[in-house]
């Protein structure tokens, strides 16, 4: 593998801190949320033709910068209404009471994989992304501290496990599908790592976090 090769040029941004920051947005975008990127982009033709009152929420993209940076994802259990089994970042709806989407990341990252706030240093945040299923996700990318402890919510989550981010990089390892859901023919990105299938919204803004950090 050489020096311009985008995993090496990845890794080595992720890396350095201040080098990574200057590729991510520095501040959350304003609400209510406008995505830049969502679902739609691979589908246009899908795209509702009124506009929607999306919900607001918030991903964590973790990262655990060790000499090979990884970047931690969940499994959702099999007996959830929605997105059952699926791979994810840990993240949810905002509550309320949460006072900013960088607090419901963090929160819901706590709720799910029991990582406390403390162990994770926001860096800067992707673009907003919309779902099909009329969601607003705003991707907040945080830098996880030595010293974090797992522990699954057991009721949502089925797995904690982590991916090379060396993997993620490389396009070689993206691949573009399409299927049809409930009559409708849809295009999705795609990877697989060992046994984890990682699709849709997840691989998507893991593609949005490829391009911002291995961009010339």
């Amino acid at each position: 593998m050489n020096d311009d090769h985008p995993a090496v040029i990845g890794n080595r941004i992720v890396n350095s801190i201040d080098l990574l920051r200057s590729r991510l947005l520095l501040e959350p975008p304003l609400l209510p949320l406008t995505p830049q990127r969502g679902d739609f982009d691979l589908n246009p033709q899908n795209r509702p033709k009124e506009k929607r009152d999306l919900t607001p929420a918030a991903v964590l993209l973790p990262l655990i910068l060790r000499e090979e940076p990884h970047v931690l994802l969940t499994q959702r259990t099999e007996h959830l209404n929605r997105h059952a089994g699926q791979v994810s970042f840990p993240g949810g709806r905002a509550d309320p009471g949460d006072i900013s989407l960088v607090e419901t990341a963090l929160r819901e990252t706590q709720e799910e994989t029991g990582i406390e706030p403390a162990f994770v240093t926001v860096v800067g945040f992707l673009d907003a992304y919309e779902t099909g299923t009329g969601y607003a996700i705003l991707p907040v990318v945080g830098c996880l501290a030595e010293g974090f402890a797992i522990k699954a919510q057991e009721h949502e989550v089925a797995a904690i496990f982590e991916v090379p981010l060396s993997f993620l990089l490389d396009p070689a390892n993206r691949v573009k599908q399409t299927r049809e859901f409930q009559g409708v023919q849809r295009s999705f990105y795609s990877f697989t790592y060992e046994d984890r299938y990682i699709w849709g919204a997840t691989a998507a803004m893991l593609i949005n976090f490829a391009d911002r950090i291995t961009k010339p």
